[in-house]
């Protein structure tokens, strides 16, 4: 009698589909609390600077900037930055989370494959030869190079038996972007001009960008965001295998070209506007496996989310730490990522492709 109690009341196993819900679920509230972590980022990257105005003022400047100068700094000055850490944030953090897919390789980034070292090499080459000064002049050559930099490595990685394994593509990319980091180091200490033209943008940093540089940007991003939402599905049966995924009916080959091209876009534009930031594509993508599971579609969405809060906050405390002084956010990042990233490699729940 007990036994029958218990089975009339013992509650029914959970099916595939409702577990399925219930982690969808989850998996959308965590991209909404990753929404309000951005809203919260933006608002202390508008409120806080080397000069500390009140919040009213900061309020006032952004609803009825009457000109002067504190209402300037933050209508145009902070709100231009903080556009540009959000659009630099998405692009990196996606190109981040399509590299590791692309490469099965949790740690792999477009700084390590040197996609970035290619686009820093080619901005070099146009100050020092051509003089340039201006984003609108970087950004050509920058993507340029990005696409230079992630084809030579592929296919020098590419070569010979097994074809671009992981490993084959870290060793190349790592010593790819140690050749042309120096010939550009080369370059920019042979002209003291040129040094100093590259100093600020070389350390990578979002802050005394020209106006509207985020706005030049946003095409080329928008276009390179557009190829990854088309490549995540297909990422997702590539991680399985190249085999499996030809056994489904996937395309291997134009799938990764997609990818390739999205990098460069995502990469470029984003190197040609705060100079080479690392660690915000390594970083974001591997922890936010820990949230999301091997999906890259929810991968890739959650790192465009939470990329931009880590630049956001890495460049809010570089102007806290040595103020009235700031640090750059490419120099925050390092800081602020490798001991995130040791933590995360330590950790007993470190995910595999």
């Amino acid at each position: 009698m007990p036994q029958a109690l218990a089975t009339t009341t013992a509650p029914p196993p959970p099916t595939a589909s409702s577990w399925s819900s219930r982690r969808r679920a989850h998996r959308l509230l965590g991209l909404g609390i990753a929404v309000g972590a951005l809203l919260v980022a933006v608002v202390l990257s508008v409120a806080i600077g080397s000069a500390m105005l009140p919040l009213d003022v900061v309020w006032q400047a952004l609803t009825a900037p009457d000109g002067s100068a504190s209402h300037a700094t933050v209508s145009e000055a902070r709100v231009d930055r903080t556009l540009l850490g959000i659009v630099v944030g998405v692009s990196l953090g996606v190109a981040g989370a399509l590299m590791q897919a692309l490469t099965r390789n949790p740690l792999a980034d477009p700084g390590v494959l040197g996609v970035n070292a290619g686009a820093g090499f080619a901005v070099t080459l146009g100050v020092a030869v051509f003089g340039l000064t201006r984003i609108e002049q970087y950004l050509p050559f920058a993507l340029v190079g990005a696409v230079a930099g992630s084809a030579v490595v592929y296919l020098a990685a590419s070569g010979g038996r097994g074809g671009p394994s992981p490993l084959r593509l870290t060793l190349v990319g790592v010593a790819f972007t140690a050749v042309l980091a120096g010939v550009s180091h080369t370059l920019a200490l042979i002209d003291t001009e040129t040094f100093d033209r590259m100093r600020f943008w070389g350390a990578g940093t979002i802050t005394d960008r020209p106006t509207g540089t985020a706005g030049d940007i946003v095409p080329f991003v928008l276009a390179g965001l557009l190829a990854a939402a088309c490549c995540a599905r297909p990422l997702n049966a590539i991680a399985l295998g190249d085999d499996a995924a030809r056994a489904v009916g996937l395309r291997v080959g134009a799938t990764r070209c997609g990818v390739v091209i999205a990098v460069a876009l995502l990469c470029g534009a984003a190197t040609a506007a705060a100079g080479p930031l690392m660690f915000v594509g390594l970083m974001v993508p591997h922890a936010v496996r820990w949230l999301t599971g091997p999906d890259w579609r929810w991968i890739l969405a959650y790192s465009a989310v939470l990329a931009p809060v880590i630049v956001l906050v890495a460049d809010v405390l570089g102007r806290l730490i040595v103020n009235p002084a700031e640090l750059p956010v490419g120099v925050m990042m390092p800081l602020i990522g490798a001991p995130v990233l040791i933590l995360l490699v330590r950790g007993s729940r470190v995910r595999s492709l």
